[in-house]
């Protein structure tokens, strides 16, 4: 894996995280500075909580716009994933050893897990105990709630 900074994306989280940024810079950024605009021309600053509304909205985006771009700076797009073993990218079938109850996870960077979905992060206890085994192992996984056993039933 690269250093700690770089942040895996697949080409699609890419290419959200580029129209958030686009979105941000080009239509949220111009409406703030309207409405700190119009809220200076009230008056009174002191008392003025349309101005203090706008200027934190203005710090929130700033934020994220320089979160975007040092994120875009870092991006490693996940591609030409193998199925040999597993590895970020993969989307990996388990069979839980004590239940027999089966999962399917896709594993991806830490920008895109959304476990609703499916998708786990690169970084999580399961993510972490299954990379570079093979279809048939058995991986013991520790999380926060205690080891537990996994069979990898299938690579993709």
């Amino acid at each position: 894996m690269k250093n700690k900074n770089t942040v895996y994306l697949t080409q699609e989280g890419l290419d959200n995280l580029k129209k958030e940024l686009d979105d941000l810079i080009n239509v949220k950024r111009p409406e703030n500075v309207q409405a700190i605009k119009e809220a200076r021309a009230l008056g009174d600053l002191s008392e003025n909580a349309e101005y203090d509304a706008a200027r934190n909205e203005q710090a929130v985006i700033e934020a994220r716009i320089k979160q975007l771009e040092k994120m875009l700076e870092n991006v490693s797009i996940i591609s030409d994933v193998s199925t040999d073993s597993v590895s970020i990218g993969n989307t990996v079938t388990i069979k839980y050893v004590d239940d027999d109850e089966e999962d399917e996870y896709k594993i991806v960077g830490s920008q895109e897990a959304d476990p609703f979905e499916s998708r786990i992060s690169n970084e999580s206890p399961i993510a972490q105990a299954l990379f570079g085994h093979k279809v048939g192992d058995i991986v013991t996984v520790e999380s926060p709630n205690g080891s537990y056993q996994v069979e990898i039933t299938a690579i993709q």
